[in-house]
């Protein structure tokens, strides 16, 4: 008899001629049965019979290790995959502490405050009313506020409210502070880049203030896999963590497929062809599935792409059967708590057969065991793509996941070498809290809290806090004095600075017809995003900018809903500022350092669902000057015309074009070896460039400072050009598409372009590196650099 998962296959791929599947790589994922542990002897009986009654007969063994160990006094992250019960390994300590130390207290930290209220609402449905567990978020009315600061004794929040109100007036909250027990950071990998560091700093601020009231809270951690869960707790909690990553929660049968969509007859830019979007071929896959009762959950990577999946998908079914088309809606970041319970209940039930989302479904929704999860484009990182395709699977019965390629390098990458899915460890989370972009910030603001002395400067970097310090005081924000660092003014700084951003100022996005905010983007990201003429999207709902003025920091919207997205177009000049480390090999020389990036937003295209180019709109907005991290690598000239073996070969003319072709594709595959997307970083190549004298190719840090991408790219250099020249090889098309060397913001029109140039390219590059045991320094950089981002 077939199994599910292999009916469900044949479905999708029923019509199509074996020469034109679209299937690349079939992966047959094991079950695996529940290992369970007894209660512990430490958990009061009371709490055991309310954990009980939600149908927990037994804990799982990871969830019996974590929560005694956080019993025990010991900081503890839990490292599993979706579904695999994590809530409970902190929810059995701290209800237990509530439960036996009168007034003792706990904070509970998520990214979202949809997924603190799934959380709450789960805790108050216990019956163990001496918890008073309270909300604290932008949404608690002012009444309700001093209640909790007064009686909550389990407070859920997110990072934004304890950087804005909590830690700015911890007097007021000095009751709960003395007595803080517990701190749970839920979904912990989720921070991560720029807003990861941020968040890290802001526990270091709390943890300090709980320290100053007398409490010595336990953190405890929750995350999806990841690599060295220890180490990335440590960098993001600041305290040393004991992890627990042995998975004993049961988990069906998966068969995993890697999907490539077709080339299309339209063209794109400069007439390259261009793949059926991952998004169209979701729409159709999904479809398929509803057809054959399949519960289907697809993952779509914007929530514009997840409306126009569901919208495709529904379509198609009317035409076979009404009734079916209705068993079909998108999910949205914006739904309320009552809207979400209802379409999880429409899923259990099989009113509904196929949702379409963005990731908002994948932290804390109740949604597992689903016969099909299709995954329309690479998320970012493994630890996302897991945690996506761990929605489907059921005990007994096989379930489908399908990884739908976009059209981008890396997702091209991914489908023809399957081990970079399948083998390769979940990468670990990228922060760097010492970026002085972001130290001096929260430092201002943990001044301002409490005066700064020598002896608390340790976890907030130590010297680089200090020499951050010096820099605050010598900008007149901080005085020095004998005993410490005081902030100057009466204004609080905590809501100048952007935790979700860069730190900077911001630009308000504004509904020029009804004046209300739909919300900020940061001043150096404004130009790419809210420019004349952007497509910007709110909570599902489309605008397009009429105007943007960068000194007033404000940008107008109307509501309009156009068939094309739009995509800015940027020319960019970079210089040398620092070296901070260069590794020579033959006719090749690799650098990381810092740089200084000037851009200027010149256009945007505007590009049909299919990927069809409509046109290309010049703009006339300002230059910015941003100095971040940068790795680079040069190509004397002897290697790049030389015919020798490990020569390129390539006469002067193609050089140009094919150091452009390997910077973008380089730029595609980063994400595979830092956890970023590909907006978060850029890039220059050319032929010769001042600072260096030689052929250069750059990618930076899109972040002031840096974020840590550049750096993470230099430390795995050889596998990163090695996967960058295999996503270019084996792409179909014969001089370059979007898939390979395209990029969709490159402000010269992706020209010159030379796609076997670029592989000639890399050849020569990575034939000097390994030449030199390139793999041995590369690794003696990322173990130094990871030894001290752990120390800090």
């Amino acid at each position: 008899m077939a199994d599910a998962s292999d009916v469900l296959l044949d479905r999708v791929l029923a019509g199509t001629p074996k020469a034109e599947s679209p299937l690349r790589h079939r992966a047959d994922l094991a079950a695996h049965s529940a290992q369970f542990a007894d209660w512990p002897e430490w958990a009061p009986a009371e709490v055991v019979h309310a954990l009980r009654e939600t149908g927990i007969s037994r804990p799982w063994t990871h969830q019996a290790r974590a929560a005694s160990l956080a019993w025990s006094g010991e900081h503890v992250v839990l490292s599993t995959g979706t579904a695999s019960g994590k809530s409970l390994a902190y929810q059995l300590p701290v209800l237990s502490t509530l439960a036996t130390t009168r007034g003792a207290t706990a904070l509970y930290l998520s990214p979202t405050k949809a997924l603190a209220a799934d959380q709450l609402r789960a805790v108050q449905g216990l019956s163990l009313p001496e918890v008073r567990a309270a909300s604290y978020d932008g949404d608690t009315p002012h009444g309700e506020r001093d209640w909790v600061r007064a009686h909550g004794r389990w407070v859920f929040s997110n990072p934004d409210m304890l950087h804005r109100s909590i830690l700015p007036r911890h007097d007021r909250w000095a009751h709960f502070f003395r007595r803080l027990a517990y701190i749970v950071v839920d979904e912990c990998h989720a921070y991560r880049g720029v807003f990861g560091s941020h968040v890290a700093l802001l526990l270091r601020r709390l943890y300090r203030i709980a320290r100053r009231y007398g409490a010595s809270p336990v953190f405890v951690l929750a995350s999806a896999t990841v690599a060295n869960p220890a180490d990335s707790a440590g960098r993001l909690s600041g305290v040393e963590c004991t992890a627990v990553a042995e998975d004993g929660s049961p988990r069906g049968a998966r068969t995993l497929a890697l999907w490539e969509p077709p080339l299309l007859e339209l063209t794109g830019e400069n007439n390259a062809p261009v793949r059926r979007s991952a998004g169209a071929e979701a729409a159709r896959i999904m479809a398929d599935l509803v057809v054959e009762g399949a519960r289907t959950l697809s993952f779509v990577r914007s929530r514009h792409g997840a409306e126009l999946t569901a919208l495709g998908a529904r379509r198609q079914l009317t035409e076979v059967d009404p009734a079916l088309g209705k068993q079909v809606a998108a999910y949205r970041a914006g739904f309320l708590p009552e809207e979400r319970r209802e379409l999880e209940r429409a899923l259990d039930s099989g009113e509904l057969l196929g949702v379409a989302s963005t990731n908002a479904l994948e932290l804390g929704v109740d949604i597992t065991g689903l016969d099909a999860v299709i995954v329309a484009g690479y998320p970012g990182t493994l630890a996302s793509f897991w945690q996506q395709a761990g929605r489907a699977g059921r005990a007994g019965a096989g379930a489908l996941v399908v990884f739908v390629a976009r059209d981008d390098p890396l997702d091209t990458y991914l489908v023809h070498n399957p081990g970079a899915v399948l083998d390769r460890p979940v990468e670990a989370t990228v922060l760097d809290p010492t970026n002085p972009y972001v130290l001096g910030p929260h430092l201002a603001c943990a001044a301002a809290e409490q005066p700064l002395t020598t002896g608390c400067l340790e976890p907030f970097g130590g010297q680089a806090a200090r020499a951050v310090l010096d820099g605050l005081v010598a900008d007149g924000l901080l005085r020095r004095r004998k005993s410490g660092w005081y902030w100057t003014s009466r204004e609080r700084p905590q809501h100048e600075v952007d935790i979700r951003g860069s730190g900077g100022d911001q630009v308000m996005v504004v509904e020029g017809d009804s004046g209300r905010m739909l919300g900020t983007v940061d001043l150096g990201s404004a130009p790419n995003q809210v420019h004349p003429g952007a497509v910007y999207l709110h909570q599902g709902d489309s605008y397009v900018v009429d105007s943007l003025s960068l000194d007033e920091g404000l940008a107008l919207v109307h509501a309009e809903d156009p068939e094309w997205s739009t995509a800015p177009r940027e020319v960019v000049d970079i210089e040398v500022l620092n070296t901070a480390h260069t590794e020579e090999f033959d006719g090749v020389r690799a650098c990381i350092g810092e740089v200084g990036v000037t851009s200027q937003v010149v256009g945007y295209l505007r590009r049909l669902p299919t990927g069809e180019v409509l046109d290309q709109i010049p703009l006339d907005l300002p230059e910015r000057r941003l100095n971040t991290r940068a790795v680079w690598y040069t190509v004397s000239e002897e290697l790049l015309n030389g015919s020798a073996p490990g020569g390129a070969g390539l006469i002067p003319a193609r050089i140009p074009g094919a150091l452009h072709a390997a910077e973008h594709a380089a730029i595609g595959l980063l994400p595979l070896f830092a956890t970023c997307d590909r907006w978060d970083v850029g890039g220059v190549s050319t032929a010769l460039h001042a600072d260096t004298g030689e052929a250069t190719v750059f990618v930076h840090d899109g972040h002031p400072g840096g974020a840590g991408f550049a750096d993470r790219g230099f430390a795995a250099l050889v596998p990163w050009l090695a996967a960058t020249r295999e996503a270019i090889a084996s792409c179909e098309c014969p001089a370059g598409c979007p898939s390979c060397v395209q990029s969709p913001k490159c402000g010269n029109g992706n020209e010159p372009l030379d796609k076997a140039g670029a592989v000639a390219v890399l050849n020569s590059v990575l034939h000097a590196m390994r030449a030199h045991d390139a793999v041995g320094a590369q690794h003696d950089y990322l173990h130094d650099h990871a030894s001290a981002a752990t120390k800090r």
